[in-house]
């Protein structure tokens, strides 16, 4: 595994994964813009979908080993954690104020 293309969410994730197959992180893929068709086979053999030319991020649910055969190829810049993101449950105060 190529720990430099990880980002640090995704690298600390890695360590609590119990089953190195299961499909359990979800990441983006950040890939050099034009992917050959050895690539574009890589990528959609592990599930990525939309795989296109000209495009390079993408989003997958991949295992700690996909992520690792990923982190190895040389057109893969760099692997990031997507994090389901949370409203912040807060009313916000509209008053004007007063002069």
């Amino acid at each position: 595994m190529n720990y430099q293309k990880l980002d640090a969410a995704l690298a600390t994730a890695l360590n609590d994964v119990q089953d190195p197959e299961e499909t359990s992180l979800e990441v983006f893929i950040h890939t050099e813009p034009i992917l050959d068709s050895a690539a574009t086979a890589i990528l959609e053999s592990l599930g990525v979908s939309g795989v296109t030319t000209g495009k390079d991020i993408f989003t997958a649910t991949l295992s700690q080993n996909a992520i690792s055969q990923l982190s190895e190829q040389p057109w893969v810049k760099y692997l990031k954690r997507s994090q389901q993101l949370r409203l912040i449950n807060r009313r916000i105060n509209t008053r004007k104020l007063g002069v």
